[in-house]
């Protein structure tokens, strides 16, 4: 038995919280000797008022403030917190206290943050996305189908001018947003500047002979005066969107760069490089569910949610499931994912990539829906006949579905797309 008297006062199963409390989902798995409850009231006491013993300086006031694990079932636990506790409008700040000191306790073998069922109280400091899903599309002048985008590759070592060129051609195949991979900025091969001059007097003379609108999602991440810089100089050179790898730059950072862009009417892409780190253990770390509420409350446009079917390791649940936390306007609670009243916050635009190519959109399509950007890279330059007829072939096969069509009928029209089933068929990335 351990000293547990400070930390089972952390632990009331008969509480109920109020509206305005903030409800963590944790999955809990105890250190060896510890029960689940010992453990939850730890976490509890880490991530609220207390510290490993009993203090002197605790007051009926700070009482007041003591987290309360409160439901429990097997190993997943609901803790309540006042909102008292956080700083409104500051996701650093939130994020430290229940995604903080609580992954380090000994107590604790596993700990996972499933969910977060954030009150209104909270909620209403946030401003969320600056155009939503409605306004992404009349930006692009896009009704009725996905939205297609294409990273060059490979992601390093194009020159400016190799960069510009793919984006052309792609562009003049159908696809409408060219998008710098995560890690390109500005390298000595291809620098930041040069690279926005150029594929900006690309996207001109592609929308001239497409007579569609096409837009340019480039990547500015860095520190955020060096962000600020960027964003100005896309605004400068006449584009509609930045990408953030937002989890690298950190929360506050883009909060930061929410209200830059803002002011200079810029949407927000927001790559999510670096979350497998902690959200693909499923008993440990904190859950893709969690950064994707999170992203939509800070007020990114667009977020990657996987694809089921591509090369990374993204289970159909996740993706459907934080599609759905993205572009709802209320989430209804179900087992093991805790329910949201968005509010006024607008839908944030949800991007499957990693791995795709044409023989894959119909699957692809089947499991997501049409309000989403596609973004398909290799299985555009990689397809036999060049970028340009490897963006028509993922174009053709949105078509064909779109149409009820399937891909080998359209692709007896389609020599693109007869091309890119040649080379990839139609089975998911193994």
């Amino acid at each position: 038995m351990h000293n547990v008297d400070w930390y089972l006062d952390f632990v009331d199963k008969s509480y109920k919280p109020s509206e305005d409390e903030l409800i963590v989902l944790y999955r809990i798995e105890p250190a060896l000797e510890f029960t689940v409850e010992e453990a939850a009231g730890r976490v509890a006491s880490e991530s609220s008022v207390g510290t490993w013993t009993t203090l002197t300086t605790i007051t009926e006031n700070v009482k007041r403030l003591m987290a309360r694990a409160y439901q429990f079932k097997g190993k997943y636990v609901k803790i309540a917190y006042k909102p008292d506790l956080f700083e409104p409008g500051n996701i650093p700040q939130i994020l430290s206290s229940i995604a903080g000191n609580v992954f380090g306790m000994k107590a604790v073998q596993y700990l996972r943050l499933m969910d977060v069922k954030w009150p209104k109280s909270l909620i209403s400091h946030f401003k969320g996305p600056q155009f939503g899903i409605d306004g992404i599309k009349k930006m692009l002048k896009i009704e009725d189908r996905p939205i297609l985008a294409t990273v060059p590759k490979p992601k390093l070592g194009l020159t400016s001018e190799e960069h510009a060129k793919v984006g052309y051609e792609v562009w003049l195949g159908g696809v409408d947003l060219l998008k710098d991979d995560e890690n390109l900025t500005d390298l000595p091969f291809n620098k930041f500047e040069e690279r926005l001059r150029l594929v900006f007097k690309y996207r001109e003379k592609a929308e001239k002979e497409t007579g569609e609108r096409k837009s340019y999602l480039v990547n500015i991440t860095g520190d955020v005066r060096k962000m600020e810089r960027r964003a100005k100089l896309v605004k400068e050179y006449g584009g509609e969107y930045v990408m953030i790898d937002i989890l690298t730059v950190g929360w506050g950072a883009l909060q930061t760069m929410r209200e830059v862009c803002e002011d200079l009417k810029l949407a927000i892409h927001a790559h999510r490089a670096f979350h497998s780190a902690f959200t693909r253990n499923p008993y440990h770390g904190m859950s893709m569910i969690v950064v994707g509420e999170l992203a939509r409350l800070a007020g990114v446009d667009q977020l990657h949610i996987g694809t089921v079917v591509g090369k990374l390791d993204t289970p159909k649940e996740e993706v459907l499931i934080l599609k759905e936390k993205l572009t709802s306007e209320k989430f209804k609670e179900r087992e093991g994912y805790l329910p949201t009243d968005w509010g006024s916050i607008k839908p944030v635009v949800p991007v499957s990539s990693g791995g795709l190519h044409p023989g894959l959109i119909p699957h692809l399509l089947s499991i997501v829906g049409n309000n989403i950007v596609i973004q398909v890279g290799g299985g555009v330059l990689g397809h036999p006949m060049g970028p340009r007829a490897g963006a028509k072939a993922v174009r053709d096969a949105v078509d064909a579905y779109l149409k009820g069509i399937s891909l080998k009928e359209c692709s007896e029209k389609s020599k693109e797309l007869r091309e890119a089933l040649k080379k990839w068929g139609e089975v998911s990335y193994k």
